[in-house]
């Protein structure tokens, strides 16, 4: 078994898997009457009037103007269609790097292993795997059922998948035991290093308000009590750290035991059939790239009984956050934030 550092035949290229971007056109294109007349001319009720004849022309009408067989391109800056100027053609880019990767997104690589000589390499044992600060997982192993035989010039394909759960470095290594022509047995390793960031980050603020309310005895109409009630409101601030737009298809709390949590929005006031139209059809929340920000405000209940256990365990956990979304092109990404914590109620 040869080191390392020997030749090798063999060699693994890795391509992550996601989805494309849009090719958006640099040059900017034009219509011609832009060049002709300029925003002041709807200031002139007079020679307002006359521009729908102008626009008529065909010297001045990019879409009449435009000729397909004309090989100058003499028209290749003019808009004929008013979406042009968006700069979309409508093709898709391929990424071409590993690109910014997220906590809560699936990392997806598509893996060749090429074989460069001019010989057959057989028996080759494939294995891939993640390797972060705490742990390496298993992606791939092919030690069971070995390759039986790459041809010269030929390649492995073959795809992983994982589910990013910590921040930081993270490597991607992938192995190779292989037999070359010469039935020598080598081991290949390749290391490819990325790093998974933060996408968003979720601020909390819990406000505890305390309402008395004056209680009258029915009976007698002369003895009355005060009565203390608290009212725990929990404040979620979702910021977009990602280069793109965040849409956010549940933000969810989940109360913890003896707590139950609803959700305050500033169109409660409408009606039922109206709310039940919308629940049926929830469009995303959009959090805008580079810093954009979405706040949620919740009013938190706790049971009676919820109350007795807190003050004798001191526990104060309210719950979590379940939050999903998609980038602009679909895809998906999910994160579970820790427990948020309240303050402990006083006995009275």
């Amino acid at each position: 078994m040869s080191g390392s550092q020997a030749a090798h035949s063999l060699a693994f290229r890795v391509m992550r898997l996601c989805r494309p971007s849009f090719h958006v056109d640099t040059p900017l294109k034009f219509n011609p009457s832009d060049l002709l007349f300029g925003e002041d001319l709807f200031n002139d009720a007079v020679a307002a009037s006359h521009l729908p004849r102008l626009l008529r022309n065909p010297s001045f009408n990019a879409t009449k103007a435009a000729d397909t067989s004309d090989l100058t391109y003499r028209t290749r800056l003019l808009l004929h269609d008013p979406s042009d100027a968006m700069g979309l053609p409508g093709l898709l880019v391929l990424p071409q790097a590993f690109g910014a990767i997220y906590l809560g997104e699936t990392f997806c690589s598509y893996i060749s292993i090429n074989n460069s000589s001019n010989f057959e390499v057989r028996d080759v044992v494939i294995k891939a795997e993640i390797q972060t600060e705490r742990q390496r997982i298993l992606l791939l192993d092919t030690t069971k059922a070995p390759v039986e035989s790459i041809r010269a010039g030929g390649r492995y394909d073959f795809i992983v998948e994982h589910d990013v759960k910590e921040l930081g470095a993270h490597t991607l290594v992938c192995t190779a035991l292989y037999s070359d022509g010469d039935a020598e047995r080598k081991y290949l390793p390749q290391f490819f290093k990325f790093i998974v960031a933060n996408p968003l980050s979720v601020r909390t603020k819990v406000r505890v308000v305390k309402v008395g309310s004056i209680w009258l005895e029915v009976k007698t109409f002369e003895s009355e009590s005060l009565v203390i009630q608290e009212t725990t409101f929990l404040e979620a601030c979702i910021e977009n750290h990602t280069k793109s737009n965040l849409y956010m298809d549940q933000v969810e709390f989940e109360p913890a035991q003896h707590w139950s949590a609803t959700i305050l929005k500033a169109d409660d006031y409408q009606l039922e059939n109206t709310v039940l139209t919308r629940e049926a059809f929830k469009p995303p929340v959009l959090i805008k790239s580079g810093g954009g920000i979405h706040n949620y405000l919740y009013q938190l209940k706790l049971s009676s009984q919820g109350s007795a256990e807190m003050k004798v365990e001191g526990s104060n956990v309210l719950g979590k956050f379940q939050i999903t979304w998609r980038t602009n092109l679909g895809e998906p990404g999910r994160l579970q934030t820790q427990q948020i914590l309240g303050s402990v109620s006083e006995s009275p």
